[in-house]
């Protein structure tokens, strides 16, 4: 693969103001997910914080999440684990819910899907308020695995998501 380190990848990310209501700046990631110069970087940039540390898995939530991921696992040589919502995993699984904002949420993996003592990497597009990501660490916190960190395309960093995130590692590849 050939790197670019000249891409400005913040060019790539379309500012779309009141969505999805009015007073919200969207970070929207589609045109850099349909660049392949500017997706296969910032998959190779994301990752190179962690190139050469053992991970076993990357976790992500569902939807956007799994877009960063999927790439991520194998760029790392890992293997990828999807957390889902209620009622779209088929097998045995372990749930964990949480309070939002606005009410509250569950995520559910399958209970075979990490092994005690593997090392996992917690991936999302994106780090605002950061329940979600802090929900997938208090899931994997009762199944005795490593948190190696977490992991974020984007970083909304007035929104002080990483303070949910404090007892991990956090790294992010853009700050906004």
């Amino acid at each position: 693969m050939t790197r670019r380190p000249d891409l400005d990848l913040k060019s790539f990310i379309r500012d779309v103001p009141d969505f999805p209501k009015p007073g919200i700046l969207f970070k929207d990631i589609t045109p850099l997910l349909g660049d392949v110069a500017a997706f296969r970087e910032t998959i190779a940039r994301m990752a190179d914080p962690f190139r050469g540390e053992k991970i076993d898995s990357l976790i992500a939530a569902e939807a956007r999440g799994f877009i960063f991921a999927a790439p991520l696992a194998m760029e790392l040589g890992a293997g990828f684990v999807p957390v889902r919502k209620p009622g779209k995993l088929p097998y045995d699984r372990h749930s964990f819910s949480y309070e939002l904002e606005y009410g509250s949420d569950t995520l559910e993996m399958h209970k075979d899907a990490v092994k005690p003592g593997q090392r996992v990497l917690v991936v999302d597009d994106l780090l605002a308020t950061g329940g979600t990501v802090s929900a997938c660490c208090k899931l994997l916190e009762n199944m005795d695995v490593e948190i190696v960190g977490c992991l974020f395309c984007i970083e909304l960093a007035a929104l002080a998501g990483r303070t949910k995130l404090a007892s991990h590692r956090v790294v992010s590849l853009l700050s906004y």
